[in-house]
């Protein structure tokens, strides 16, 4: 089970987030837009980060829409289907 400061520094590190710590990102903080600021690269970008760190994978964007909304909805998605 992973907690949300571990995915906060693996998307810092795996995004190249800089100037920005674990601790200044909140857990109901937007991945997009207003949040994070994250694009529609960084999308693609999280995709190979999940599957290469936790073994989670898409079938489309739609279905990663869903879970790309917060850290704690994306934490809990890692959670429930962590391979």
């Amino acid at each position: 089970m992973i907690a949300t400061d571990s995915l906060k520094k693996v998307l810092i590190e795996g995004l190249s987030l800089e100037d920005i710590e674990p601790s200044e990102i909140s857990d109901n903080d937007a991945l997009f837009n207003d949040g994070l600021g994250l694009d529609s690269v960084d999308a693609i970008e999280l995709i190979v980060i999940l599957d290469n760190e936790y073994g989670i994978k898409f079938k489309n964007m739609e279905e990663a829409k869903d879970v790309f909304v917060t850290i704690q909805i994306l934490t809990d998605y890692i959670n429930a289907n962590k391979k």
